[in-house]
């Protein structure tokens, strides 16, 4: 295995504490009973597929959602219910950023929309903050931005290429298997982060 000279990592459940369950019990409770098919940890329809790459507004995702469930919530109610998952920061996950910088250069690769972004950005800066969010990194890369998202190669391929990152070379932090085993196949050294585990905890 090749000296690795980069990090990329995921945010959710690796930078970020979320939890799926809470989004769709908010979602089960405005009385849409199906929310697992339309959206989960493995995969997404059409609507948040679409949503998570840019291609629709969040306006015309609040219409498109309502004509999905055949229910008419408020924008407001399927905003409160979208960012129930969003928990909090794993503060040491963030120290753990720092010592890492001196050895390798650091980015984020995540598949997050335009609703969630200003969230958790506002949630950052809950506490006394000496930079933003994307300070950690050389790079923040968000599916809504790209109009590309994980598990697609052509995703990990964009940022490869962008940055000028050796494959071999590059280690990748998810806490999805399907995303993980993509980032393999484009030749990345890829790490499986599982419940329970910090990334304070790896060997890198």
């Amino acid at each position: 295995m090749e000296k690795a000279e980069a990090i990329i990592f995921d945010l959710g459940a690796v930078l970020l504490d979320i939890d799926y369950n809470l989004t769709r019990t908010a979602f089960e409770k405005l009385g849409v009973g199906h929310f697992d098919d339309m959206y989960s940890q493995k995969s997404a329809d059409r609507l948040f597929r679409n949503l998570e790459t840019g291609k629709i507004s969040d306006e015309d995702f609040y219409i498109e959602m309502n004509k999905c469930t055949g229910l008419q919530l408020s924008p407001a109610e399927i905003k409160q219910a979208w960012c129930a998952m969003l928990l909090h920061f794993r503060e040491k996950s963030l120290l753990f950023l720092d010592q890492l910088k001196p050895k390798y250069r650091l980015f984020l690769l995540s598949n997050t929309n335009h609703i969630h972004i200003p969230e958790f950005n506002k949630m950052y800066h809950e506490k006394n903050r000496d930079k933003p969010f994307a300070g950690f990194f050389e790079k923040a890369y968000y599916s809504s931005e790209m109009g590309l998202r994980k598990p697609d190669a052509e995703c990990y391929e964009w940022v490869l290429h962008e940055q000028k990152l050796e494959p071999g070379k590059t280690i990748f932090v998810d806490d999805s298997i399907q995303n993980v085993e993509a980032a393999r196949n484009v030749g990345m050294q890829a790490i499986l982060l599982e419940p329970g585990m910090y990334i304070e905890d790896l060997e890198l």
